[in-house]
Order: structure tokens, then C-alpha cells, then sequence
């Protein structure tokens, strides 16, 4: 051989120098080792490897120390291509169960409906037996006038003119506007429906009663202020400690019009007072009567006259255990009761909440204050409270309901208490052969009514996504009278259904908004029942 890799000197070479020194190794027959050759190129390929990496073949000023064109250090700088999906996703729920399932009706005209009931029949409960050629007593009957106030609903959206532009050949902005506009609208009717309040006051709050100890928190020695506002069914679902709870409300409108309207909140209780003696590890309780109607409560506390949010509950007490986090301030909340809100119409809580309504209620006892009464196991696999609402509507008025609508606190709550009576019967377990894996959970999906006519009922346990902490409903989509003349116990009466309006233009804007005219009718509030002011547990 004229030539072996360790005759190469790399460091002067170039490829082409190299193919020629290899050249000689295969052009000569019979000289050739194929094992030499084997380890040569083996020695080979690490040398080239080493001076790769050192660039030692490259002459200087021709080094390679950094690329020309490099991979961009954003999505959105150099010469790089935006991987973008082309159509928007929508990432929120649109749950809307009560919506869907209540039957809409149109409506003919006026400013609200109307309609008249007869309640009851020999209402003097006059006996029935006659004398021979006799006539029978006269009966006494019972009825009711009913109205219900249409009110309108709906939302606006607009599309300035660049955001068109910028969204062409991404997605039609004007058509998704158009979509978002009747989603949340439909969100909205939603929350009308199940607690939309324009008829029943809260009132003032009554004033806490306030307890301190040097044991069970972190608040220093001192007297402390106590505060508490009752919540509707709005004002809870809206309120958080960290953005504060909503009294009155101002609404700049689309056109420049404004409306002002109670955003939930009753006027604030008057100041309960109490004293941690000594320490730094007070804490205090608190409690205060239960307001009817209410579906939670506000509390502040702090100094006299600087008292700030530090807890929403939905009980009507509260255990404090250190300083309020919040940042509105109780004197920045009217003297005025904005429980209610005047563009609205009332929605099933709030007739089965309100006076007068004949819907059976309980709002459970205050227990012990900052820990409340939480539902009771009747120790044979139901609910000491809701057998008592079941047994009370058949009692009263021989129907039974069909649905228990809960917060997931409560379907929890419901299924454990459940369990403590009848854990053994209860217990649902699926085996995976193919996987080797056993899965275990237990929800409690229904609930046996033991008191209705044709023997025992079962009523369906559904989740509602808004539906307050402490609170449970239970409805009834038809009634067990003959010849009731009633075919839908709940329903939508529409004065006009859901319609869409595109402005004229105005400005650079594409503005629309989605809109429907109607009201929640209930023929029959006794069919329905809540029990509320629940503890967790």
C-alpha cells in the first residue's frame, strides 16, 4: 500500500486530499486486508469526528462558528413559519339544562301573562252524607289570579372594521361575534331561570352576633367590627372576596343609554362587636338569623368603621380566623336594599323562595356558629331532610317531585351520608380483566321517594352548574291532577323568541346584538320544594 489513514495529517487536508490518499489502498489487487482496512476506518472516522468538531479542516477565516441562517428564539421572529390552526376554538361550556328542557310557549301580546287557578275544592270540608229527599251542603271553593311581567333580554357584540381584516383567511370574526353573542345570551337566560329576581326583597340584613376567643386563629388581641349583607341567588353567584359582592349596578348600554338595577346584595347589617382578650391566636364566630329568600352571606370585619370582605358563605354564619383579604370596605355598600333587580323576571328559586308561594322551603337550622347544620343521614340509606320535604308534598298536596337539582358539594355530600347508612348495598366496583385493573367510586345518581301514590318513585339527582353551595331544589315537570289543565308546570311564555339585529353602521363597527322577550311562568310553586342554609359535610 502507498498509503494508510495514519499517514494522513488532517490538519493541512482537504476531502479531496483525503479521497486521494485512499485511492491507493483500493487499486492494488491482492494487497488488500479487509480486517486492516476495517480497523483503519474505524480509526479514521473517530479522527474525522475529533477534527469535525474543532473545524480543523476548514482554513482559517473560513471557520464555522456560527450558521448564517439559526432557528428563531420566538414563534414570531426570523425566518420562521407560524404554525397556526386555522379556525378558532371555543374552550368554555355552554350548560344551559333547565334552558333546554323547559318548554317555550309563545306568548299573544300585552304587557304581561295572565292566568287564574282554582286551588282548592270544599275547601270547609263539609261532609257529604244527605238526608233522605235532601240536598247536600255547598262546597267552598278556593281560587287565585296570577301574573307574570314580560321582561327583555340580550347582549350586544361588535367587530371594528381592522379586526375583520386582520382575521381574513383565519376565521370569519363577524360569524364567531355572531355565535358568542346567542351562546351568552343563552348563559344568561339560564341564570334567569333558575334564580332571576325582580319581586322579593331581602331587606336589612339583621345584626351578627359575635363571639371571640384567644385560641383557634391568628387575630391579635383587640375588639373587632362584624358586618354581614344577605345574598340573592345573583349577588352569590357573582360575588368572590377578592372582586367584592354587587349592591347597585349602573350599565352603560350599547346605544349610550344607562340603566341601574340591585346587583343582589340586601342593605348591610348594623355592627355585632367582639373582643379577643389577649394573644395573637384569636379567633371569632359569628351568626346571624336567617333571611328568607337568601342563597348566602358577605361578611366583613376589621375595626369599627373598617370592616372589609373576608368571607362569603352559604351559611348564615362564619368562623374568623385571621385578618379580612378582601378590599371592599363595608361603607362603600349603600344604605339601600338592592336585592332585587327591576329588569328581570322572577326565576324558580324565587318563587318557590318567595312569601306566599305554598312551596315548601327549609332553611336549616344555624347549629353551631362557623360550622352549620349539614344534611342528616337517616342511618337506612337516605336523607333525614329530603325524606321530610317528600313526605311534606305528598301530605300537602299528594304529588311528589321528579328531580333534585344540587351543587357538586352537595351530590357529594348526598352520596356520603347516603353511604353512611347502607355503605354494604351501595358499593359498585368494575374489574378489568384485559387490563388487570380494578376501578372503584360511588355517585349517588337517584333518589327513591318512598311517598307517592302508585308505590315508591325515583327522582334523578343532576348536578347544576350554578346552582349556589347550601342549596337544594327539587322540581316537577307535570302534576298527578286529572284534568289539571295544566301541560307544562314551568315554561318559557314568549312574548318573542330569540332574534338577532344587525345595526346600521354607525362607526367603523359591525355591531349586533342577540335578544328574546319572554317570562318563567309556574303554574303550581307547592310542586316544588328547596332546602337550604346546608353546612358542607
Amino acid at each position: 500500500m502507498n498509503a494508510t489513514v495514519r499517514d494522513i495529517k488532517f490538519g493541512d487536508a482537504t476531502p479531496l486530499d483525503l479521497q486521494k490518499s485512499w485511492a491507493p489502498i483500493y487499486s492494488q489487487p491482492g494487497v488488500i486486508d479487509r480486517a486492516q482496512i476495517a480497523s483503519e476506518v474505524a480509526s479514521f472516522l473517530a479522527a474525522m469526528q475529533k477534527s469535525l468538531a474543532t473545524n480543523e479542516f476548514v482554513p482559517e477565516g473560513e471557520k464555522l462558528w456560527k450558521s448564517t441562517f439559526s432557528q428563531a428564539g420566538s414563534a414570531t421572529s426570523g425566518l420562521t413559519y407560524y404554525d397556526l390552526e386555522l379556525g378558532a376554538k371555543f374552550l368554555y361550556p355552554v350548560l344551559t339544562p333547565l334552558r333546554n328542557e323547559t318548554p317555550r310557549v309563545s306568548g299573544r301580546g300585552g304587557i304581561q301573562a295572565n292566568w287564574r287557578a282554582v286551588t282548592g275544592v270544599n275547601t270547609g270540608a263539609l261532609r257529604i252524607g244527605v238526608s233522605a229527599g235532601n240536598r247536600g251542603g255547598v262546597q267552598s271553593v278556593s281560587t287565585q289570579d296570577y301574573t307574570a311581567a314580560y321582561r327583555g333580554f340580550g347582549l350586544e357584540t361588535n367587530v371594528d372594521f381592522e379586526a375583520e381584516y386582520a382575521g381574513r383567511g383565519f376565521d370569519d370574526i363577524r360569524a364567531i361575534a355572531a355565535k358568542v353573542g346567542l351562546e351568552a345570551t343563552m348563559i344568561g337566560e339560564e341564570m334567569l331561570i333558575l334564580g332571576g329576581n325582580t319581586s322579593m326583597n331581602l331587606g336589612t340584613t339583621p345584626t351578627p352576633s359575635a363571639t371571640g376567643a384567644i385560641t383557634g386563629g391568628s387575630l391579635a388581641a383587640a375588639t373587632y367590627s362584624v358586618i354581614c349583607v344577605a345574598l340573592s341567588f345573583d349577588a352569590m353567584v357573582n360575588g368572590s372576596v377578592a372582586g367584592g359582592i354587587q349592591a347597585s349596578i349602573t350599565r352603560t348600554n350599547a346605544d349610550g343609554s344607562s340603566d341601574t338595577f340591585g346587583g343582589g346584595a340586601a342593605r348591610k347589617s348594623g355592627s355585632g362587636t367582639a373582643t379577643v382578650a389577649s394573644g395573637t391566636a384569636g379567633s371569632i364566630t359569628a351568626s346571624v338569623t336567617p333571611v328568607a329568600g337568601a342563597c348566602g352571606y358577605a361578611w366583613f370585619w376589621g375595626a369599627a368603621g373598617s370592616e372589609l370582605l373576608g368571607a362569603i358563605t352559604s351559611i348564615n354564619s362564619v368562623a374568623i380566623t385571621g385578618t379580612a383579604t378582601g378590599t371592599q370596605t363595608a361603607t362603600s355598600l349603600p344604605a339601600a336594599d338592592n336585592s332585587t333587580n327591576s329588569l328581570v323576571f322572577d326565576g324558580i328559586l324565587t318563587q318557590i323562595l318567595k312569601s306566599g308561594s305554598n312551596a315548601y322551603v327549609n332553611a336549616l337550622a344555624t347549629g353551631t356558629a362557623g360550622v352549620g347544620t349539614p344534611l342528616t343521614s337517616d342511618g337506612s340509606g337516605g336523607i333525614a331532610e329530603i325524606d321530610a320535604a317528600l313526605k311534606d308534598r305528598w301530605d300537602n298536596y299528594r304529588l311528589s317531585p321528579d328531580t333534585i337539582w344540587v351543587n357538586s358539594q352537595e351530590a357529594l355530600n348526598i352520596s356520603k351520608k347516603i353511604l353512611q347508612g347502607n355503605s354494604n348495598a351501595a358499593q359498585r366496583f368494575v374489574f378489568d380483566s384485559r387490563q388487570d385493573s380494578l376501578g372503584g367510586g360511588v355517585m349517588v345518581r337517584s333518589y327513591l321517594n318512598r311517598f307517592s301514590m302508585g308505590g315508591a318513585k325515583t327522582l334523578d339527582i343532576r348536578i347544576h352548574p350554578n346552582m349556589p353551595a347550601g342549596t337544594i331544589m327539587m322540581t316537577s315537570r307535570s302534576l298527578p291532577y286529572p284534568v289539571s289543565g295544566v301541560a307544562n308546570v314551568l315554561q318559557m311564555r314568549m312574548r318573542q323568541d330569540y332574534y338577532q339585529i344587525e345595526w346600521p353602521l354607525r362607526s367603523r363597527k359591525y355591531e349586533s346584538g342577540v335578544y328574546a322577550d319572554g317570562v318563567l311562568q309556574c303554574y303550581f310553586p307547592p310542586a316544588f320544594a328547596v332546602i337550604n342554609n346546608i353546612a358542607n359535610g
